[in-house]
C-alpha cells in the first residue's frame, strides 16, 4: 500500500506546482528559440547570439543561490509566484517594446529577468516535490521527481517547436505576447487554487547556510556543472545554427527537430524509475552515485562518435539524428539520477537551500556551455564543440566516482 500523503491537499498542490512549472517552461523554451533565430537572421554572429544569453545563465546562478535562501525565509509559494511574475515582465519587455529597442543591451536585460524567473520557478517546483511526496517512500519520491523533470523537458521541447512556428507565422513580438498570456494564466490559476503553504518559513535562515556543507551534495553539484556544460556546449547555439546554415533547414524544421529531441529526452527521464526498477528489486535501493558515474562514462562515447563521423564525411543529417537520439537517452537517465540524488541527500528542513545550491552549479554549467557554444562553433565548428562536450562528460564521470555507493534504501516499487 502506498504511504499516505503528508497532509490534505498535497497532491492538489503537486498538480498546481507542476502545471505552473509547465507553463513557465513552455514559454522559456519558445522564447529561447525566438531570440536565437530572430537575432541570427538579423546578422548576428554565433558568438554574438550566445552573448544574448549570458545574463540569462549568470542570473540563473545568482537566483539559485539567493532564491534558496529567500525560499527558506518566506516559503516556496512566494518564490514560485515571484518566478512566474518576473517571467511575465521579461516577456512583456520583448513583446511590447518599440522595434528600435531590440538591441543587445536591452535584450540581455530581458534575458536576465527570464533567467531569474526560470530558476526561481524550477527551484521552487523541485523543492516542493520533496515536501509533498509521501513521507518515507523514496521510490515514490524518485517517481515524482522523474515525472516533474521528464515532463518539464517534454514541455520545453514543445516550446522549441512553438517558438520556431510562431516566428514563422506571427513574428517575434506577437509570439512573445502569446507566451505572456500563457504564463499569466498559469499564475492566476495557481494563486487561486493552491491550498496552504509550501514548506515552513524560517526567518532565521542565514545566507551563509546556502553554501552546502554536505560532501555528497558538493560532489554532485560539481558533477552536474560539467554534465550540463557537456550538453549546452553544442546544443544551445552550435547545433541550431548548424541546422539552419549548413543543413539549410527552415526555422520551423529546426525548431521541430530540437523539439522532438527534447520531448523524447523528457520521456526517457519520466520513465527512468521503470528503467531502474529491476535493479531496485535486486539490491534493495535505487540509483546511487555509482549509477551516475557509469552513465556518464557511457555518455562520453556519443559526442566523440558524432565528431569522428562528421570528420569522416558521413551523412551529417543521419549522424546528427542517430547520435542525438543515443546521447539524449543516456543523458536523460544520468540527469534523472542526479535529480533524485540531490533530494535523497537533502533533509526536509534544508531542502530549498540544498536544491538551490545544486541548481546554482547546474546554471554554472549552462553558462559555461552557452559561452563556449557560440565561441567554439565560430572558431572550430560543430566538431570542436563536440570534442569539448566529450571532455566535459569525462570530467563529470570522474567526479561522480567520488559519490557514495548508496545513501537511503529505496523499496522496490510495487
Amino acid at each position: 500500500m502506498a504511504a499516505p500523503l503528508r497532509k490534505e491537499g498535497d497532491l492538489r498542490n503537486y498538480v498546481l506546482v507542476t502545471g505552473a512549472y509547465w507553463a513557465d517552461t513552455l514559454a522559456d523554451g519558445a522564447s529561447r528559440i525566438l531570440v536565437l533565430y530572430f537575432f541570427y537572421q538579423l546578422g548576428y554572429s554565433p558568438f554574438e547570439v550566445a552573448t544574448l544569453f549570458l545574463f540569462y545563465e549568470f542570473f540563473g546562478i545568482v537566483t539559485n543561490l539567493v532564491g534558496g535562501w529567500i525560499a527558506s525565509r518566506l516559503g516556496l509559494k512566494s518564490t514560485l509566484f515571484s518566478g512566474l511574475s518576473v517571467q511575465i515582465v521579461a516577456l512583456g519587455m520583448l513583446g511590447f517594446a518599440p522595434g528600435e529597442w531590440l538591441v543587445v543591451p536591452y535584450v540581455m536585460a530581458s534575458q536576465a529577468l527570464s533567467g531569474i524567473a526560470k530558476d526561481l520557478t524550477k527551484m521552487s517546483s523541485k523543492s516542493a516535490v520533496k515536501l509533498v511526496a509521501p513521507k518515507d517512500s523514496e521510490s515514490t519520491l524518485f517517481k515524482w521527481v522523474a515525472v516533474l523533470t521528464g515532463s518539464k523537458n517534454a514541455i520545453k521541447g514543445v516550446g522549441f517547436f512553438l517558438g520556431g512556428l510562431l516566428l514563422t507565422l506571427v513574428g517575434f513580438q506577437t509570439a512573445m505576447i502569446i507566451l505572456l498570456v500563457i504564463v499569466a494564466s498559469a499564475l492566476v490559476t495557481a494563486a487561486t487554487l493552491m491550498e496552504g503553504s509550501l514548506g515552513h518559513a524560517d526567518m532565521g535562515a542565514k545566507f551563509r547556510h546556502m553554501f552546502s556543507n554536505t560532501r555528497e551534495i558538493n560532489v554532485l553539484a560539481a558533477a552536474r556543472l560539467f554534465l550540463f556544460a557537456s550538453r549546452d556546449v553544442w546544443f544551445v547555439v552550435a547545433l541550431p545554427v548548424y541546422l539552419r546554415t549548413v543543413l539549410d533547414w527552415s526555422f520551423w524544421q529546426a525548431g521541430a527537430f530540437l523539439a522532438i529531441w527534447v520531448i523524447g529526452y523528457g520521456a526517457v527521464q519520466a520513465s527512468a524509475p521503470r528503467f531502474f526498477e529491476r535493479r531496485s528489486a535486486e539490491v534493495g535501493h535505487g540509483p546511487t552515485g555509482r549509477s551516475a558515474a557509469k552513465l556518464a562514462f557511457l555518455l562520453a562515447a556519443f559526442p566523440a562518435g558524432i565528431a569522428v563521423s562528421l570528420a569522416a564525411d558521413f551523412d551529417p543529417t543521419l549522424v546528427l539524428v542517430l547520435g542525438l537520439i543515443a546521447f539524449g537517452i543516456v543523458f536523460a537517465l544520468n540527469s534523472a539520477v542526479h535529480s533524485y540524488l540531490v533530494l535523497a541527500y537533502a533533509e526536509d528542513e534544508s531542502v530549498a537551500k540544498n536544491v538551490g545550491f545544486y541548481y546554482m552549479a547546474n546554471a554554472g554549467g549552462r553558462l559555461l556551455g552557452t559561452v563556449l557554444s557560440g565561441a567554439v562553433y565560430q572558431w572550430l565548428g560543430l566538431e570542436g564543440c563536440l570534442w569539448f562536450s566529450f571532455a566535459f562528460v569525462l570530467v563529470a564521470a570522474t567526479i561522480s566516482m567520488w559519490l557514495p555507493e548508496g545513501r537511503k534504501p529505496i523499496p522496490a516499487p510495487a
